[in-house]
């Protein structure tokens, strides 16, 4: 099959890394891959080093004459963000091509109800990554297929590690972190506040806020001083090759209100490090049963009483961990991702 993924994104977040490990697993299963992203984007900078066939665009209109002009080429349209379906909504009258939709996020629609249901409705497959992020398309009617992201080690970089552990001085300390942008969603703010619940039982550890800026940036940062977190709270701000961070990491921490899956959660995993998280969304999918300490959405004292247990347990740790480590590899592996979209495509080319 020729297949275009689509991901118009400026950064590199969970999304773009999902959309590169697709490009990786359909060209390894012998199908023409491409990829249509945004221009001077971090996605095309990855695939194009990959040597993927990378068509960049600068506007939303340089993007739909892409489509027009090659759109019919190929065999499946997969996009990978919601901004691509609208598009691909628009223009499937004149491309006439098999359409796949991925939803990664778990918001509620609030607004514009019947535009969005009949956007999501000329996916030929609409996929979403958990059960939560497909509770809005089964109440508007549509039909979903649950394909959760996949998850993949990474080289350990132990020059990258020593050097990253000397800049923030983490000799000696328990190390606790999050990665997440500084958005409203992400809750950065009950998280300080946990921390600084943390600092009241123990003095031993230093927090890592590791992620890119956001529209509670200075919220948060304001939040910091203010509680006298400025030795233990440290915005380490987005990192390369974050997945070796992993290896510094005593518990991993997520204080998300909105959450589809949570992808970072699944690295911790990965890597046997224990986590403490919010239960919104699919959180309380992935840390079920065990795999995870979750609390309630805005709990601060349940976050901070549940990093001081993952602390002082080693047992529960251990068991956590082994736990996490045996479901990821199980329920969130690239092959079996790669796999359950292939079949979906072969489905729709098919009929």
């Amino acid at each position: 099959m020729r297949i275009l993924q689509m991901n118009f994104e400026r950064g590199w977040r969970g999304g773009e890394r999902q959309t590169l490990l697709c490009l990786r697993q359909f060209q390894a299963a012998g199908h023409q891959v491409a990829l249509l992203a945004r221009k001077g984007g971090e996605l095309a900078r990855k695939a194009h080093a990959e040597g993927f066939a990378v068509h960049e665009c600068a506007s939303v209109a340089s993007l739909c004459g892409f489509l027009l002009r090659q759109g019919r080429s190929y065999d499946i349209l997969h996009a990978q963000t919601a901004n691509t379906m609208t598009w691909l909504a628009l223009l499937k009258p004149w491309l006439g091509r098999r359409v796949v939709f991925t939803r990664r996020t778990a918001f509620p629609v609030t607004r514009r109800e019947r535009q969005t249901a009949w956007k999501w409705s000329k996916a030929d497959v609409l996929a979403a990554i958990s059960q939560a992020a497909a509770e809005e398309p089964r109440r508007l009617g549509l039909e979903v297929s649950i394909i959760p992201s996949a998850i993949q080690a990474s080289p350990l970089n132990q020059d990258h590690i020593r050097q990253f552990a000397q800049l923030f001085n983490l000799s000696g300390k328990r190390v606790l972190a999050t990665a997440a942008a500084l958005t409203a969603e992400k809750d950065p703010c009950t998280l300080i506040r946990a921390v600084h619940g943390l600092r009241q039982l123990r003095s031993d550890f230093v927090f890592l806020h590791l992620g890119a800026g956001g529209g509670v940036e200075a919220q948060a940062r304001e939040l910091v001083a203010e509680l006298g977190l400025a030795e233990y709270y440290i915005f380490a701000g987005f990192q390369a090759g974050i997945e070796d961070l992993y290896r510094l990491m005593d518990v991993f921490v997520l204080s998300s209100r909105q959450e589809a899956l949570g992808t970072s959660v699944l690295d911790a995993f990965l890597y046997s490090v224990p986590v403490v998280s919010t239960n919104a969304g699919g959180l309380k999918e992935s840390l079920a049963d065990g795999r995870g300490i979750l609390c309630e959405v805005g709990d601060h004292q349940a976050l901070a009483s549940g990093m001081n247990r993952i602390l002082n347990d080693h047992g529960l740790r251990a068991a956590m961990t082994a736990r996490a480590h045996a479901y990821v590899l199980q329920e969130h592996d690239v092959g079996v991702m790669a796999d359950r979209y292939l079949q979906a495509y072969q489905r729709i080319v098919g009929g």
